[in-house]
């Protein structure tokens, strides 16, 4: 049976108070709408049709960066004059028969269980409602059913309801599966006759009950699950709540984690047993935890994979952006190291603090324990590289490569102009430049010659002079 899926995502956000479309606002680092179009590109639409306003052009082209594999179409709401006008805009794009699933492009939480749920109970013959029980409904349109509680006979908005009616607790959720002929027809009926002058989606009940097309109202998993974003305040609210879902599907996993409310997970975390993690963490983009890894606190972890056994102490920040970042087996890493992309660090490999390493691979071993740089680097196994040295990897246009052999012994505060290689078990003086090749085994030092002048005085200041 076709399935289309309509996104309703044409709204000024007013309330946000930004001059970025409101379905572009972030949740868990993605925007409000591609947490919609990503659940529902799961369920096997023919199309994923989303109505576009305010921003259309950066709604569109972000949705189309981040889903470019998705069958995305777009239509525009163009003055926006309701829920019902907005619809209407899609059923151009509409297939003529199966089932139409209608979703807020700013409600993003929404399961795909719940999806799926819906749809089925659909079946291209019934329209269905997904409704919550609220402690405070305020702003939602409550469900009016008959007298035996089963059958539903219209919806009301909440500007338009009497007292008596605002005392529902049931509100809908904006959310529905409709029978995709039927929809057509009932959206050409629509009218605008209430106190905003809009034509309402939900005014469609009325006309499935006076069909005797069945109506069916079935209840969201619970709050979390449907609640939209209208302004920071709910975006911040929602954003805490969902945080919250993922620290607790960690734990029960069986991840440590110190302080479930100071931990963020801005995309897909995949843990090993006995993980720990500290707290103030940021994990984004795909991240996978081996066995016993340990994060300290105020680390922040994009697009890296760390085996098991690692330590990465606090203040790390790890950010592997599309190429990645490969962490071995007990590597010790931090506090306030700098690891970017390309960086593939072997077992035991030790990186200390204010150390960057960027595009280089480190073989078993090595250890850059404090205040260094290697990039675009091949460093063999058990080398020590010193405090403040550097590899010159960048001539202004190119970028060139250093490589260090097995057991090279780098000292402090040397520069090592790329493209150089060090032969394996070979020593860098301290304070060397080094522009040529070094032989294995053999010690390299460039340096000028220390001067040493035995008659020399220290300037003093004249007399009366105040001091600095």
């Amino acid at each position: 049976m076709s399935l289309d899926v309509v996104i309703m995502a044409a709204g000024k956000g007013t309330r946000m108070k930004s001059s970025r479309p409101k379905v572009l606002h972030t949740l868990a680092g993605r925007p409000l709408l591609q947490h919609v179009l990503q659940m529902s590109a799961g369920l096997g639409a023919e199309r994923l049709i989303t109505i576009t306003g305010h921003g259309a052009e950066a709604v569109e082209a972000e949705m189309r960066a981040a889903l470019p594999d998705a069958p995305l179409a777009f239509v525009r709401q163009e003055p926006q004059l309701g829920t019902g006008h907005a619809v209407q805009q899609a059923v151009p794009e509409l297939a003529e028969s199966g089932s139409t699933l209608i979703l807020n492009g700013d409600v993003p939480l929404v399961r795909a269980e719940t999806a799926r749920a819906l749809i089925e109970a659909c079946g291209g013959e019934r329209l269905v409602l997904l409704t919550v029980l609220l402690a405070d409904p305020s702003g939602y349109g409550r469900i009016l059913r008959d007298a035996s509680g089963e059958r539903v006979l219209a919806i009301v908005e909440h500007k338009d309801a009497t007292p008596e009616q605002r005392a529902i607790r049931e509100g809908y959720t904006g959310m529905m599966a409709a029978p995709t002929a039927h929809l057509k027809r009932w959206l050409a009926n629509l009218k605008n006759e209430n106190a905003q002058k809009e034509y309402y989606l939900t005014d469609i009940v009325a006309m499935a009950e006076a069909e005797g097309v069945p109506v069916v109202a079935t209840l969201a998993s619970g709050e979390t699950e449907v609640l939209g974003v209208n302004s920071p305040v709910q975006l911040a609210d929602l954003e805490r709540r969902f945080q919250q879902q993922q620290a607790e599907a960690l734990m029960e996993a069986g991840v440590r984690l110190r302080d479930p409310a100071r931990f963020d997970l801005r995309g897909a975390l995949r843990c090993g047993r006995d993980v720990e993690i500290d707290v103030n963490c940021i994990f984004e983009g795909e991240v996978e935890l081996g066995d016993e890894v340990r994060i300290g606190a105020n680390c922040v972890i994009r697009n890296a994979k760390i085996a098991a056994g690692a330590v990465i102490h606090p203040f790390t920040h790890i950010d592997g952006e599309a190429a990645g970042v490969e962490i071995g087996e007990g590597a010790l890493i931090g506090p306030f190291a700098r690891l970017r992309p390309g960086a593939r660090l072997g077992a035991q490999v030790h990186i200390g603090n204010f150390v960057e390493v960027k595009n280089s691979t480190l073989a078993r071993g090595a250890k850059a324990n404090h205040l260094a740089y290697l990039g675009d680097a091949v460093v063999g196994q058990r080398v020590n590289y010193g405090a403040g040295s550097i590899t010159a990897n960048y001539d202004g246009a190119n970028k060139h490569r250093t490589t260090l052999g097995d057991d090279v012994h780098v000292g402090s505060n040397c520069v090592l102009v790329a493209p150089v290689t060090v032969g394996a078990g070979a020593t860098i003086g301290g304070g060397s430049t080094i522009t040529k090749d070094v032989p294995a085994g053999q010690l390299a030092v460039a340096r000028g010659r220390q001067a040493c002048l035995s008659n020399w005085t220290r300037p003093v200041k004249a007399a009366g002079k105040p001091a600095d």
